[in-house]
């Protein structure tokens, strides 16, 4: 059965943004192991593409998958009420004050979806979340993209960029940022809320908060009613694959997303899962102290073979290949089993982001560059 292309769809006047939507191409996703596999028949592949959890999850979370395995024919409780709850109580906030998402990009789609129109605006950073850009195009709205400062957000040109787009209904930061693993401070981004209209809202992307506990700005929500913090159990808490998120606000901009977002957006396994998660926060000690330890020797062994890397505060760095072309390098380490990321779709064509691993995948990492390095 043939179909018409969507180019060619008579179907094409019926959806309101699409001259915006034909400029986007599919989010490209880190290669799944098992795609390498199909692809070159390796069976021993290194996954440092993705900012995965390579310690896995708590045995917390384990425990309490397996108790909701009789119940898959349930479903889950809409309002996620006794995860909420948890998170109230870990963030210090109102159990009114949190938004459930399938993972932080539902939530993101959210907002986007319930503030911004085709003739508004959306202001982000240069080599920010490339997604943000994405949801400006899908509501038609105007991309503003600020120039990056040493890879990592300019609040003063950000702030002059809602002055001179007057129409801007949310900025986006991610902080740290993937995929530059830069950090802002406090002081400085408190100062830049302070800067705007309150009409602006401010929507602080902190999906890497655990790897820096100190970027934690979750008192700004106690101030300023247009801020909205947006985190993920994808990354530290090493639930990827349960894609699940939460968003803490004021009280009614919480009570708009409740209303808009899909009753059932996080599974029964899912919930329980995260509460199990957020419940063990030794696990994500020992997450933070290993990461920590294997960025030093990472940047170490970086330094040893002469290549540039930006210091991240998160739990991936971002490494130049200097002049040579980091695609080609990328499918060098493809062919022998390690996985990483090209950052070209960010306008960094010679830079990979490599996700932090263990030590045994770090020095599998290093080895294999080491040896494309110098056969070059």
């Amino acid at each position: 059965m043939q179909t018409t292309p969507l180019t060619e769809s008579s179907l094409l006047p019926l959806v309101p943004a699409y001259d915006s939507i034909l400029e986007l191409a599919p989010y490209q996703t880190g290669k799944p192991i098992e795609e390498l596999t199909r692809e070159y028949g390796i069976s021993d592949v290194v996954k440092l593409a993705s900012n995965e959890n390579p310690m896995g999850c708590s045995p917390r979370v384990t425990l309490a998958v397996t108790e909701q395995l009789g119940q898959l024919a349930r479903y889950p409780d809409g309002n996620g009420y006794y995860l909420k709850q948890a998170l109230a109580d870990f963030n210090d906030v109102n159990i009114d004050q949190i938004t459930l998402g399938n993972g932080s990009d539902d939530l993101l789609d959210i907002l986007a979806r319930s503030f911004v129109g085709a003739n508004d605006a959306i202001v982000y950073s240069q080599y920010a979340f490339v997604v943000y850009s994405m949801l400006a195009k899908m509501q038609g709205a105007t991309d503003v993209e600020v120039p990056a400062h040493r890879f990592g957000h300019d609040l003063k040109a950000m702030s002059q960029a809602v002055q001179d787009n007057p129409n801007t209904k949310i900025v986006f930061i991610a902080n740290p940022n993937n995929p530059t693993g830069t950090q802002l401070e406090h002081k400085e981004l408190r100062q830049f809320v302070a800067s705007l209209p309150s009409s602006v809202l401010v929507v602080l992307d902190e999906a890497y908060i655990e790897y820096s506990p100190e970027s934690n700005n979750r008192a700004l929500i106690d101030e300023f009613d247009n801020v909205i913090i947006v985190r993920t159990f994808s990354k530290a808490y090493g639930l990827a694959g349960l894609r699940v998120g939460y968003a803490l606000s004021s009280v009614a901009v919480a009570d708009l997303l409740n209303r808009i977002r899909q009753p059932f957006n996080v599974s029964r396994i899912g919930l329980a899962a995260a509460a199990a998660a957020l419940a063990d926060q030794d696990f994500i000690e020992k997450t933070r102290l290993m990461n920590d330890e294997q960025m030093r020797w990472l940047e170490k062994q970086f330094d040893a073979l002469g290549l540039g890397f930006i210091k991240s505060h998160a739990n991936f760095i971002m490494v130049e290949m200097d002049d040579e072309d980091a695609l080609l390098i990328n499918q060098a380490l493809l062919e022998q089993g390690v996985i990483v990321r090209p950052l070209v779709g960010y306008g960094l064509p010679t830079w990979l982001r490599i996700t932090v691993g263990v030590a045994e995948d770090n020095m599998r990492l290093i080895d294999t560059l080491r040896s494309i390095l110098t056969d070059d």
